[in-house]
Formats: C-alpha cells, structure tokens, sequence
C-alpha cells in the first residue's frame, strides 16, 4: 500500500487525452501523492455511455500512462454491477486502504460546480480530502450547503481547451488530433478504427 496521499482520478477516459494527463502530473507534483489510481466508468444508467469499449479505453490508458510508476488503473467502476458512483469507490477505497491513508478525489471546476446533483456528494467530505484543478479566473458560486460540508483545495492549472467529445468530433470528421491525445493512443485510435 502507498504511504503517502493516494489520488482519484475518475472519467470514462474516451479517450484519455492531454489534459487528463496534465491534470495527473500537477496532482502528483503539488499534493505530493504515492499514487494516483485512474478509474475508468463503466456505463451507470445517470449518465451517458462512453463511445469506446470499457477494454478500449483501458488499454489506451495504459498507453498513456507508461513509465509512470505512480500511475495505476482501478477497473473497479468497469465490473458487472458496479454502481458508478463516487461515494461507493471511496468508501471502497477507503475500507480497503484504512483510515491512515489520506485519500485525495481530484475533479475539475466543471464537475465540481455540478457537485450538489452527485449521489450522497456531502458523504465525499467524509471520505477523502477534495481538490479542484481550474482554470485561471474560474470562480465558483459555492453554496452554504457545499461550504458547511468541507474544505476544498483548488489548484489552478493554465487552460487546455481540450474535450473528449471534441476529439472524437474531430476525428469523425477526419481531422487531426495529434497535438491532443499522446501519439500512442492516437496509434492505437487508427489501428482499432475507433471513433470514425
């Protein structure tokens, strides 16, 4: 087990691209963290499906996250009956690693200013220390139900006009997306036809 902070880093990850990773690099840089588990989604009915294959999307993380050794994939939220929910996989986590590991769930500003529709969001403050990668001059409206719940770390990160949708739109269309995905998602992308 990791001795220092573990990170969550959740997503469907299709497919994982630039930001993501730059998201994964400042998390281990500024919180200092033993690990950082990436989870994959599965396909929870709250939500849209991810376009590519659950095996798909895995294998271009593991693409992606190559000699990282920090870095490791959680399929946990990709098993039959899996709930998808955030509460559940920290409170998986959190029964598996004990309650001396400071667990760490990284989001983005977007989803953070969704928050208050998450599945029991206030039990997350319970479970792990929250910190928010936003882009410069983001400035959330925080409530008086989220700020009573807990602290949140913001870290700023410069702003990677980046999606995952606009990337497979690009790809649909046949353009080109080599400054937005690493080149060997991007191989494997083509080789596996994926998003045409």
């Amino acid at each position: 087990m990791a001795a220092g902070p573990v990170g969550i880093l959740g997503g469907t990850f299709d497919p994982v691209h630039n930001a993501h990773l730059r998201i994964g690099q400042l998390a281990l840089d500024v919180l200092d963290l033993a690990q950082l588990l990436w989870i994959p989604t599965g396909a929870p009915g709250y939500r849209n499906a991810p376009v590519a294959l659950a095996a798909d999307r895995v294998a271009m993380l593991e693409l992606a996250l190559r000699g990282e050794p920090r870095y490791v994939i959680d399929r946990r939220e990709l098993a039959p009956g899996a709930s998808g929910y955030t509460v559940d996989t920290l409170r998986a986590l959190r029964a598996e690693r004990g309650p001396d590991v400071a667990l760490v769930l990284l989001m983005g500003g977007d989803q953070f200013d969704k928050l208050e529709t998450w599945h029991h969001w206030r039990d997350l403050f319970a479970l792990a220390r929250i910190a928010v990668f936003a882009r410069p001059g983001w400035s959330p409206e925080v409530s008086d139900a989220v700020r009573a719940a807990g602290p949140v770390e913001r870290i700023d990160m410069p702003p990677l006009d980046i999606s995952a949708t606009a990337i497979r739109g690009r790809i649909a269309r046949g353009k080109d997306v080599s400054l937005l995905v690493p080149r060997e998602v991007l191989d494997y992308i083509s080789s596996h036809h994926l998003y045409t």
